[in-house]
């Protein structure tokens, strides 16, 4: 039990850590979250649709999926490359946008959810908590920044 608390408080300790980390390097923020919007398009695009049989969604619902991380991907990629002050209300709209992301996974998952696999149930649990996560980072991180330059 004690273990289970212990390594609870290191989770903790690195998420404060790693947001302290992108208050202070804002670009990094965007290049993790573009990499990692491009990286859930191909994968909902070109692996899942091909593998279908073991995921069970509709191939029009990835396809859709995947137009909309890349969009993300765009959005956070051309925030990296051009963007050079000013960061906390791009941040505050990739972490929206996420969650809209998030929600609209969501339904979808229990729209289509009597021909889900449980590998596909699990991809999308898995997807839509790594994607919270990130939406919280980012929040947080935009909340420090601000605390920084009041």
């Amino acid at each position: 039990m004690l273990n289970v608390v212990a390594s609870n408080f290191q989770v903790i300790r690195k998420v404060k850590n790693s947001i302290n980390y992108l208050a202070e390097n804002p670009r990094i923020l965007f290049l993790l979250d573009g990499f990692g919007a491009f990286l859930t398009a191909f994968l909902l695009f070109a692996v899942l649709r091909n593998l279908n049989g073991y995921f069970g969604i509709p191939i029009p619902i990835l396809t859709y999926l995947s137009v909309a991380a890349a969009c993300l991907g765009i959005y956070s990629a051309a925030c990296f490359f051009f963007l050079k002050e000013n960061w906390v209300p791009f941040i505050k709209a990739i972490s929206i946008f996420n969650l809209f992301y998030c929600i609209l996974t969501s339904i979808l998952v229990i729209i289509n959810f009597p021909i889900l696999t449980r590998i596909g149930i699990m991809y999308f649990v898995a997807e839509t908590i790594l994607i919270l996560v990130l939406a919280y980072i980012e929040l947080n991180v935009a909340t420090q920044i601000n605390k920084k330059t009041d």
